[in-house]
């Protein structure tokens, strides 16, 4: 009996011995030396593991053998380490390099002013925007910035609408996406009704008061408005917004993304469609527009491909309300009347302004060192549509045709419909060398009309 005790005490010290176990411990840091609190610490291929505590330290027990410890933390690269546990082991400092992934708010950061600017601005976040978001124009959204005077064709801010900036027209507002140039290349100003529900895929817009810092596409003259659009998300999502109001206004959005795939590549995709009858008479406008990106995200290089554009179709409002009716009509739209064949007033049902436009963006960053980053970018915009009227009384010869003889008269005026046809094609490069320091900035843009160089004291 006493020889089964002592050969079981045997068996149960040699088993204890091989299942010994060690500990594993570290501390987990950031390069600059900021201690990294909850980064995750595992063995690769089981189920053990454990994180940093508040000081950055952690503990882990293994068993005798080899490892390879896997620790990482989100916006840094993940270090994997190869260990061999014989006894108690400690792995000391580990530093973990940040992760940088550039997006848009890089792309454009030549273009942006900051604190030590002076220049009067304000910036509208991301959250700022989806509150007010209801498929109002982007004049509407940034409506209640200082200086800033907002009109609508429609009365309602769903169609065609205008904005002021300290008394100064479109014309001479320099408004870019991502950092492209914005404006009409014949005329210089924007028709965001050709853009429909583009606030849903932006994610921060700054408006630039006075002469501003945009060096891109028409003069900032009397102002700049920026835009920058959806930002790289991590992770998958869909979500579908709806909204309704006054005048039969509804809106109808789904956006979806496909999160980071692989580390390195994301899609985001939206699609919107806006209806309202408008607040003037005939004011309607039927609109639909999309948005797609598509990014790869390297170490230290970006490569992003985004689309967007809309369709538009509204009746024409464009003429305003004559102020003698202001007080016993408000809504009063004169186009597209016409008197018919009972001698009634009546109203030309295609008396629309109809027009399609897509942008294409292809933008590339390289980050060279701290200091240098180069950015590329290729647009291209393509427009075409038309508007339709009903004219009153018009001279035959403005058209180009031959006065017609009835009887022994000769007419010279006619009642027409006329529908004139726009296209337009607007296209360039844009490239840009930024070199930052602690206490200085210079930023060298090229675009199709030059070069601009900037220097900034921080």
């Amino acid at each position: 009996m006493r020889k089964q005790v002592f050969a079981g005490l045997v068996c149960m010290l040699f088993s204890i011995q091989l299942s010994a176990q060690f500990t594993l411990s570290g501390m987990v840091t950031s390069t600059a030396g900021d201690v990294l609190q909850g980064a995750s610490v595992s063995l690769k291929g089981g189920s053990q593991g454990t994180t940093s505590d508040q000081s950055g330290k952690f503990l882990l027990s293994v068993g005798e053998g080899n490892y390879n410890v896997v620790i990482s933390y989100i916006g840094f690269n993940t270090e994997t380490l190869s260990v061999k546990m014989t006894g108690d082991r400690d792995l000391g400092i580990i530093e973990l390099t940040p992760r940088s992934y550039k997006g848009e708010e890089v792309i454009i950061s030549a273009l942006r002013v900051g604190e030590q600017t002076p220049v009067a601005y304000t910036n509208i976040s991301g959250e700022e925007i989806a509150e007010r978001n209801f498929g109002q124009d982007i004049p509407y959204l940034i409506g209640q910035t200082p200086s800033m005077i907002v009109s609508s064709d429609a009365g309602q801010g769903i169609g065609y609408t205008a904005m002021r900036i300290r008394g100064t027209d479109a014309n001479r507002i320099n408004v870019t996406v991502n950092g492209i140039p914005l404006n009409d290349a014949e005329s210089h100003g924007v028709f965001w009704v050709d853009m429909p529900d583009l606030a849903t895929s932006t994610n921060q817009i700054q408006v630039q008061r006075g002469v501003g810092t945009s060096t891109n596409g028409a003069g900032a003259f009397g102002a700049t408005v920026n835009l920058q659009t959806t930002d790289m998300n991590k992770d998958p999502y869909v979500s579908y917004d709806v909204s309704g109001g006054s005048y039969n206004t509804m809106k109808n959005s789904l956006s979806l993304g496909t999160g980071l795939l692989q580390d390195r590549f994301t899609i985001d995709f939206r699609l919107s469609d806006i209806h309202s009858d408008g607040y003037i008479d005939r004011s309607r406008a039927d609109l639909q527009s999309y948005y797609l990106s598509a990014g790869y995200y390297g170490e230290k290089s970006t490569l992003k491909f985004i689309t967007f554009g809309g369709f538009e179709e509204v009746y024409q409002a464009w003429d305003g309300v004559p102020s003698e009716l202001l007080s016993i009509n408000r809504t009063y739209n004169g186009l597209g009347a016409y008197t018919d064949t009972a001698g009634n007033t009546a109203y030309y049902e295609n008396q629309v302004d109809h027009y399609d436009q897509v942008h294409y963006q292809l933008h590339f960053n390289r980050k060279f060192s701290q200091e240098w980053t180069m950015n590329a970018a290729l647009h291209y915009t393509l427009g075409k549509g038309y508007y339709e009227q009903y004219e009153n009384g018009e001279d035959y010869a403005y058209y180009g045709m031959k006065y017609p003889v009835v009887g022994n008269d000769t007419v010279f005026e006619t009642n027409l419909i006329r529908r004139k046809w726009l296209d337009n094609d607007f296209y360039g490069a844009i490239a840009s060398v930024k070199y930052e320091t602690g206490q200085q900035a210079f930023a060298l843009v090229v675009d199709g009309t030059g070069i601009t160089g900037s220097t900034t004291a921080k």
